[in-house]
């Protein structure tokens, strides 16, 4: 077959191709094979070019017995990328070789253990609640059957528990939505003052429990945007409570709103919603990862205020929606900033 044919079908493909000779070297390979291996790569003997014994082995197997053979490959460097290969036999007239295929097959991988790693974390998240209240069953079936004091303790521990479940499995509906939702950009215009203004007042409760004081700035006048209310009224709901839980008791939590006449990242006018505490704020190696589900810069402190580890991953969701960015700045000892910033076209 004529070799400037075989490099024009070669270069047709989309997937990276290479295609070995009998005699063990490359007699062809597309722009997508010579972006993983390097140029120059035809007169090349293979053993110089792929060293991973898998697919070594499949190719072996291909130009032995002419039969079609399958492995992964995994290229290392500033960015890991993995490859399913397949080996198939081809002839030129007397002439024998293979061709080798790479399908790259990162994003799958990576959202297979995105997936593994979600239903670990959900199994354990339910798992400790539901051992705690297996055992105080079984102890009120039991020893405190007759104890009315150990039983009201139970019960309350019970509740707490209870509750704690009930609100990963609201969280983990919410996202499952939101997620469903994130490429709906929503259509109607709301008062976003007004919805910021609601959710402080249903944490007042919260925050004079922590004697933490909740000041907003900027709410005067109507804010109207293209928004979901209910959604970003879970946003701010989320980020003042978090401030208020973790800001620190006796301390002030600020609400500022301001216009941005024009955002880069948004490419245009937009309005920018901070939220401030001045608690211990979170060390700067935590800060890349805090919307990621179930990522908790405190595990045991974080549950025993109730905390599921969902609320800034629903966040960053509900932002995304809104075609919108959220920024977190923080510093320890310094307190934190999450700054929620939409566009007002």
């Amino acid at each position: 077959m004529n070799s400037e044919l075989v490099r024009s079908m070669l270069a047709a493909v989309p997937l990276p191709l290479m295609i070995v000779g009998y005699d063990q070297r490359v007699k062809s390979a597309n722009a997508g094979a010579q972006a993983i291996f390097g140029a120059e790569l035809e007169g090349r003997q293979v053993l110089t070019v792929i060293r991973q014994p898998a697919l070594l082995d499949a190719l072996d197997a291909t130009l032995r017995d002419g039969s079609t053979n399958r492995a992964r490959f995994l290229v290392t460097g500033a960015q890991d990328a993995s490859y399913r290969i397949m080996t198939s036999p081809i002839t030129d007239g007397a002439a024998r070789g293979a061709l080798i295929a790479f399908e790259d097959v990162t994003e799958l991988e990576k959202a297979e253990e995105m997936r593994r790693d979600f239903v670990a974390n959900v199994s354990h998240e339910l798992r400790t609640p539901l051992t705690a209240l297996l055992g105080f069953i079984e102890t009120l079936k039991g020893a405190a059957r007759d104890d009315a004091v150990a039983r009201e303790r139970f019960l309350t521990i019970m509740e707490r528990e209870a509750g704690r479940m009930n609100r990963l499995v609201s969280e983990l509906l919410s996202l499952s939505r939101v997620e469903a939702e994130e490429r709906m950009r929503p259509g109607e215009r709301v008062d976003m003052a007004a919805i910021v203004r609601s959710a402080i007042t249903a944490l007042k409760p919260v925050a004079e429990a922590a004697q933490v004081e909740i000041e907003l700035i900027g709410a005067e006048a109507p804010i109207h945007l293209l928004a979901d209310p209910d959604q970003m009224a879970q946003v701010f709901s989320n980020l003042i409570e978090n401030a208020v839980k973790y800001g620190g008791s006796g301390k002030k939590v600020t609400v500022e709103i301001t216009r941005e006449p024009r955002e880069i990242g948004l490419r245009g006018p937009a309005v920018r919603f901070d939220v401030i505490d001045r608690g211990e704020g979170i060390d700067q190696v935590h800060l890349p990862r805090l919307t990621e589900r179930f990522y908790r810069v405190d595990a045991h402190r974080s549950r025993e205020k109730g905390g599921t580890g969902l609320g800034l991953a629903i966040v960053k969701h509900i932002i995304n929606r809104h075609r919108g960015k959220l920024k977190i700045d923080s510093a320890k000892g310094k307190g934190s900033r999450f700054s929620v910033i939409l566009p007002e076209n």
